[in-house]
């Protein structure tokens, strides 16, 4: 039996991190030292003068565990590290670990391509971001690539340059084709001069052109066309909308503020990128304790950054935060310079942290209490679940498995999670069915399971070694399967084999394929529809079809090219590559006449009535339809 006295008296005058346990060997509090021997052992002295929130945790402590390391830094690292993967108790936790995309130009390489990312590397390549809307990054690089006819395949260009073959986007004239060796490197790197200026801000020619081609097309009456150009540039706009000049220095920096509320804070952060905002980004976050400000600036920062692709220069704040030396030094280990956190006392950084403030506190009036209300009733619905299913534990983190597929081809699996009754969509992840080709779907269930589950106990091993973070590490509380005794069972049996002991349940649906109730330990259990606990499952449920469906379409849409037209006689790459540069979509080769395809170069009138006949009936049901 762990004796906490003796335990005590073992500690080492050395830096490190502790770990404090309950009595179900769960952790509830992780915490750094420059001394654990004189920081565990203050948690144990006279409770007389301790906070609320430290007298709760002492007396939930059964046992604790300390790892010993060559500094402080190193001490915060592990420590955030360790809080990001066990979410305990009694720290101030970030909700939300979103990772933002960047658009990246990669100047390292032969001919530079455009693409999104949400990693930032030390490899010569130019980042723009972070950009708080995806999807505008999204439309905005498309946009780039109909504009400017560069490349986005991964071709290493530094060698055998001019003996590629090109691909569709040479044909259709949306690519010079560097890959050919005969492009003039100076005329494409005036295109991606052309296109750094504009993701700095200091060209707007690019929209200039885009609103002149709107206009065009709308003068003559070309409305469809017109309103492509209009949705390019509300997403051109979208990516530099709120880029206002707040700072005359030119320099990247974050500004972070809070605001209080009963039970939450609202932490704001604005992102300013060579002097300007490019976005903005609010957490809510839990404060039932009445944490000390720089102690949740603190923790917020260490936890926001630690998965962070990108670190600024400045990092702003309104309050002294603890350990600020510490967090400085690792940031600037990160970032590769020196980093700065400044507490503003007057000038321009000061305006620039009440603005934010400004913003934190509209935002807590805006979503505090839905967030709360929010949070209550996901803890309620998480109660419902285990007092029906009797579990052992409340079931805060759970996976829920997926498979999708059309009559077996491309089957695909999907797993979503919800930590705390919330979508995790950063440990979501996708499988590609790889030992089943015929419609098996507990086959392909257990192939998903067997992946997952063997993935998570290797990243174990490395943890336990190195302490490094990994997606698959994170173990659930409890497995939903979209599915009933037959798939549960499944599930249970891979587990069974490698030594996992997690809840399964399924989740069974009605003849009107709505959901009915939950299937566990072999029995079906049914909850009220209006229930707290029906809602979470039926969502859960959605997500991971949701999901699933979504990962099956896009690759559908990746082979749908190959597939419709490779199977028509007499059409071979050139006559596909001819096709698709004249009519520039499937859809209106699917609906061209004989005669409109005859005009394709190399088309004879056979191969077009082929290729006609291929899709009348397609075409019948379309229009009957």
């Amino acid at each position: 039996m762990f004796n906490i006295e003796e335990e005590l008296k073992k500690l080492p005058d050395k830096p490190g991190v502790y770990i404090m346990k309950d009595q179900s060997d769960e952790i509830i509090y992780v915490g750094k030292a420059i001394s654990l021997k004189s920081r565990v052992r203050q948690y144990f002295q006279s409770s007389k003068n301790q906070a609320l929130k430290v007298r709760s945790m002492v007396s939930h402590i059964t046992e604790f565990e300390y790892i010993i390391v060559d500094n402080e830094v190193e001490a915060l690292v592990l420590e955030a590290n360790l809080i990001k993967k066990n979410r305990p108790k009694y720290n101030i936790l970030l909700r939300d670990d979103k990772q933002y995309p960047y658009i990246k130009v990669t100047l390292n390489e032969k001919y530079p391509r455009v693409v999104k990312t949400r990693q930032i590397l030390k490899d010569g390549a130019k980042y723009f971001g972070p950009y708080p809307s995806a999807s505008a990054v999204n439309d905005s690089i498309d946009i780039i690539h109909d504009i400017y006819p560069i490349r986005n395949c991964k071709l290493n260009l530094e060698k055998n340059l001019g003996n590629f073959r090109p691909c569709l986007n040479y044909f259709i004239g949306k690519c010079m084709a560097p890959c050919l060796g005969n492009v003039d490197e100076e005329e494409y790197m005036k295109m991606i001069k052309d296109i750094i200026q504009f993701l700095d801000g200091k060209n707007l020619s690019l929209i200039d052109n885009i609103e002149k081609k709107m206009i065009e097309s709308s003068t003559k009456l070309e409305f469809e066309k017109a309103s492509i150009y209009r949705d390019q540039l509300n997403a051109l706009r979208t990516l530099q909308e709120e880029q206002k000049i707040v700072s005359a220095n030119g320099i990247d920096q974050d500004v972070i503020a809070m605001a209080r509320g009963i039970e939450e804070v609202c932490v704001q952060i604005f992102f300013i990128r060579s002097g300007k905002i490019i976005g903005r980004e609010h957490f809510l976050m839990e404060d039932n304790f009445r944490e000390d400000r720089g102690e949740i600036l603190s923790s917020f920062i260490k936890q926001f950054y630690i998965g962070s692709a990108f670190i600024p220069k400045e990092i702003i704040v309104e309050d002294e935060i603890t350990d600020s030396e510490v967090v400085e030094k690792w940031l600037g280990n990160k970032k590769g310079t020196k980093v700065s956190i400044i507490l503003p006392k007057r000038g321009e950084k000061l305006k620039l942290i009440e603005m934010v403030r400004k913003n934190a506190l509209e935002m807590l009036n805006k979503y505090g209490d839905r967030f709360l209300k929010k949070h209550r009733e996901n803890l309620k619905a998480l109660e419902e679940l285990q007092d029906i299913l009797k579990l052992e534990d409340l079931p805060e983190r759970i996976e829920a498995f997926d498979i999708s597929n059309t009559s077996g081809v491309q089957s695909v699996g999907s797993m979503v999670v919800f930590e705390n009754g919330e979508a995790k969509k950063s440990d979501y992840r996708r499988f590609r069915i790889r030992s089943v080709d015929t419609p098996d779907d507990y086959a392909s269930m257990e192939e998903v399971l067997k992946r997952r589950f063997i993935r998570g106990l290797e990243e174990k091993e490395q943890i336990d070694h190195s302490v490094v973070m990994k997606g698959f590490s994170n173990f659930p509380d409890l497995i939903m399967i979209d599915g009933g005794k037959g798939q549960v069972n499944i599930v249970l049996g891979v587990l069974s084999k490698l030594g996992i002991n997690i809840p399964v349940c399924g989740l069974v649906k009605d003849d009107y394929h709505k959901t009915r109730g939950i299937i566990y330990n072999n029995k079906e259990y049914h909850l009220s529809m209006d229930s707290l606990g029906f809602k979470m499952i039926y969502k859960i449920q959605e997500e991971a079809h949701r999901f699933a469906i979504s990962y099956h379409k896009s690759l559908r849409t990746k082979d749908m090219f190959k597939s419709q037209l490779d199977d028509i006689k007499g059409i071979g790459e050139k006559r596909k590559i001819a096709l698709m540069k004249h009519f520039q979509s499937i859809d209106k080769i699917k609906n061209a006449s004989i005669e409109d395809l005859v005009t394709v170069k190399g088309m004879n009138r056979t191969v077009a009535e082929n290729l006609y006949n291929h899709f009348e009936k397609e075409r019948e049901e379309k229009n009957n339809g």
